[in-house]
């Protein structure tokens, strides 16, 4: 049910609000369309390179995103029972990339999955490397867009009654079983929310991706490139061609899992 405004002040002041903070969002991106003709997007991208790396980054923000629910559906299970102890702690930790600078992400990263790094350096024999790989890109990613995949997932686990677990225990249901049948698809809207916004989150990612992934060039880190190179106009095209990729696949699964689960 709808409610009605009524009279005085309040109206103005919400509408008033409301319209600067989406100008704020929207202007800066609408300018970005009115600087770039289409003649200079279409010449962007006729770019073999522009392309190539459009397509790195949708294929490793998939394979990140896929990640993060994979190994976050069981952080955010825990952290919704609250069957440890710490819970705070845990949950700090979760949200701790959120408030860590990327560019700082990325050199913590480095000492990790560098080639002199805790993991880089004992892997890299196997042909497993993470400088200047795909592997990077995906670690890169996967840090900066798990606190979005398990706290989305925590927050739908958390909003189910957890008598229904009970229940099913009682009627002889393993644990395991339980959450598998009981849980996970009560909880499923919430899980591909935490997938598409992993997902999202992972393609625009730059700072962290640069440090330990420069090579093989991401979209972010090519507009950045561009920008270096040739100056704001041609970058501009760039931009608008990765903004509207990213921005008709986002709006492509998010209408399909809505389609999905309206049903």
């Amino acid at each position: 049910m709808a409610l009605s405004w009524g009279r005085g002040p309040f109206p103005v002041v919400t509408w008033t609000l409301a319209g600067l903070l989406l100008a704020f969002i929207l202007v800066p991106l609408l300018r970005l369309g009115v600087a770039t003709t289409p003649a200079a997007l279409a010449a962007e991208a006729a770019q073999p390179d522009v392309l190539a790396s459009i397509a790195l980054t949708l294929k490793d923000a998939v394979i990140s995103a896929l990640l993060a629910v994979v190994f976050g559906v069981p952080l955010a299970y825990v952290l919704a029972r609250r069957i440890v102890r710490g819970r705070a702690i845990l949950q700090a930790a979760v949200d701790l990339p959120l408030a860590v600078p990327h560019t700082v992400a990325g050199i913590a990263l480095l000492f990790v999955f560098g080639r002199n790094g805790w993991l880089g350096a004992p892997l890299e024999p196997f042909g497993i490397a993470f400088y200047g790989t795909e592997w990077g890109i995906v670690a890169a990613m996967l840090f900066v867009s798990v606190p979005f995949a398990v706290n989305s997932v925590r927050d739908a686990i958390e909003s189910l009654d957890p008598q229904l677990d009970h229940a099913a225990r009682s009627l002889g249901a393993t644990p395991w079983h339980a959450f598998r049948r009981v849980t996970l698809p009560l909880a499923a809207r919430g899980i591909v929310t935490g997938a598409v916004l992993a997902y999202a989150r992972s393609i625009s990612e730059f700072g962290a991706v640069v440090i330990l992934a420069y090579f093989p060039m991401t979209a972010p880190v090519k507009v950045y490139e561009e920008y270096l190179q040739n100056g704001l106009d041609r970058s501009a095209a760039a931009a608008l061609l990765l903004l509207l990729v990213a921005l008709s696949t986002f709006v492509v699964v998010r209408v399909a899992a809505s389609g999905r689960f309206a049903r």
